[in-house]
């Protein structure tokens, strides 16, 4: 089984991805957060900071573009080969509302013929693998047969199947048995994604659904960086790595103070690792202070009870 670090933007940037690498590792690859297709034809400095291969020198990361339009696709797609990545994932499950309002990520699924054109079109067009991540459609599941069907057309080199429609957004629970009716309709390879926040929810889906050759995580990994090294989830470990976090965030946003920002963005989804974490997660959100904000995490280290997994509480 293959173990794929899930993009969430504004978290897993090249700084988390490189830090999560050498302190803890266990990921096969690493998803980064989508670039988006414009018609400027020109990577946003912040992109260009995420894809540049002096701040990627490895070989296990996939770029995943968002976008409806198959000529910036083409154009991004061409950019990202010529930096030295290969694969190249097309994002069809991002459900906000800016996204999907004007027809991409989830909203795209809403518009079968314009997608399976667009499919066409990038595919004829590009060498190399191309990977899809889908949600099963944006309002019903009954929605995904049809989708599945077009999916079927091209030479996708994998299917990442979140089995949520898109109003689910991350608050319903996934829809496992349209994700197994899938895999009976769809032959080509296919990985899962969605609420995975333990080794035993690998387990369990390696168990029931054999043929999945992937698994991908993404907020269960930012909750608990340790999920696939269960021997490294110490507390000092876990300190030391969102110390360094801190710091390198520090650095690269000139101050202390945008660290802090990005890193109550990481403490969203960390503090579910810890019991009776109500007050403390109350005290970061509320936080404009560094030295506060230094003082809050270093007390949930020391005084708070740690699970061995996380809870989806978020």
């Amino acid at each position: 089984m293959r173990y794929d670090f899930a993009p969430m933007e504004g978290v897993t940037g090249y700084v988390y991805r490189n830090l999560h690498r050498k302190h803890f590792g266990g990921v096969d690859r690493y998803y980064m957060p989508f670039l988006s297709a414009n018609q400027s034809r020109v990577f946003s400095k912040k992109e260009w900071q995420d894809i540049c291969p002096e701040h990627n020198p490895y070989h296990d990361l996939v770029p995943q573009i968002l976008g409806k339009d198959a000529e910036g696709f083409i154009w991004a797609a061409k950019e990202l080969r010529a930096l030295g990545y290969e694969e190249i994932n097309l994002n069809l499950g991002c459900p906000s509302g800016t996204v999907t309002a004007k027809g991409k990520g989830a909203g795209f699924l809403g518009h079968p013929e314009e997608l399976d054109a667009f499919l066409e079109q990038i595919y004829a067009a590009l060498d190399g693998p191309i990977s899809v991540k889908t949600r099963l459609g944006m309002n019903d599941p009954s929605e995904f047969p049809a989708l599945l069907e077009i999916y079927s057309r091209y030479p996708i080199s994998e299917l990442t199947i979140h089995p949520r429609v898109r109003k689910d957004f991350y608050k319903n629970p996934v829809r496992v048995e349209a994700f197994e009716a899938a895999l009976q309709q769809y032959q080509n390879p296919v990985c899962y994604n969605g609420d995975i926040m333990s080794l035993a929810d690998c387990a369990q889906m390696e168990e029931r659904f054999p043929q999945v050759r992937s698994l991908m995580i993404g907020r269960g990994l930012v909750a608990n960086p340790a999920l696939l090294v269960p021997e490294k989830q110490t507390k000092d470990r876990l300190c030391a790595f969102h110390e360094a976090l801190f710091e390198a965030y520090s650095e690269m946003f000139g101050n202390t103070r945008n660290a802090m920002m990005r890193m109550k963005e990481v403490w969203f989804y960390h503090i579910h690792l810890f019991d009776d974490h109500e007050k403390f997660a109350k005290r970061l959100r509320r936080t404009t202070d560094v030295n506060e904000y230094r003082t809050v995490v270093k007390e949930i280290y020391q005084h708070l009870p740690m699970r061995e997994t996380t809870r989806q509480e978020w």
